[in-house]
């Protein structure tokens, strides 16, 4: 069952409103979903979501965790905008496959398939969605995406969830610094992993931290890594884990 909550938008500065606080550019609501973040000021992450067109107002799919904390924080944003935030009964819908009449692809990878929001909540869906996630380096609300995380290290340009030629947004500024100062030291990977290890397990190479193991399906998993520590065979817990890439 999807764990989402969707907020509805409404009012003639919701574009502009959205545009001056998120990662990524409002303007690709004409062509489909847009995948986004609200950053802190010194660039980390608050919350992941996804933007949808309705009509002439937005959807805002958002992790239900998260639903109180952005209720709070876009009410407070808002200050003089003419922006109306409000709650719906909407559900998301996820499948893969053909993208049905309503249905909109996911932006951050092609085999995500597609996302819908209707009236009634879904049928009992037995897809892997963890498997799909860890095949291609997908991160997940509170699980590698925390509050600690710089979106960067996150593969967010990969996901299409961030846009650097939009103009400001909160964390513009050090998420720009990051794309063109400077090369991560550290991030996301995925990782072969031998032996039992639960998500959470801390990673080591010769003894010395070297990241995190985080999400995981069968033998392989994601890993937030030190890349300068995490070579060669490591251990986690009583597992091994290697990078996948080398």
């Amino acid at each position: 069952m999807s764990r989402r909550h969707i907020f509805r938008l409404s009012g003639p500065d919701t574009h502009s409103f959205l545009q001056g606080l998120v990662t990524n550019d409002v303007d690709g609501l004409a062509d489909g979903l847009v995948y986004a973040a609200l950053l802190t000021p010194q660039g980390k992450y608050i919350s992941d979501f996804f933007l949808a067109a309705d009509g002439d107002k937005v959807l805002l799919d958002a992790h239900e965790d998260h639903a109180d904390m952005l209720r709070q924080r876009l009410s407070m944003y808002k200050l003089r905008a003419n922006v109306t935030l409000e709650d719906t009964a909407l559900h998301l819908h996820r499948g893969l496959g053909d993208t049905p009449e309503d249905g909109l692809a996911d932006p951050r990878h092609p085999d995500l398939g597609w996302r819908a929001y209707r009236d009634a909540p879904q049928a009992e869906d037995d897809t892997d969605w963890t498997a799909l996630r860890v095949a291609h380096l997908i991160p997940e609300t509170d699980v590698e995406l925390t509050s600690n995380t710089f979106i960067l290290e996150v593969g967010f340009e990969t996901l299409h969830g961030v846009d650097f030629r939009k103009g400001c947004y909160v964390g513009q500024e050090v998420t720009a610094r990051m794309k063109h100062k400077t090369t991560l030291r550290k991030g996301l990977a995925q990782v072969d992993v031998t032996g039992d290890a639960a998500p959470g397990t801390e990673i080591l190479a010769d003894g010395k931290a070297a990241g995190t193991l985080l999400s995981r399906a069968g033998d392989r998993a994601i890993a937030y890594l030190r890349f300068d520590r995490a070579k060669g065979t490591m251990q986690a817990g009583e597992a091994t884990v290697t990078r996948s890439d080398g």
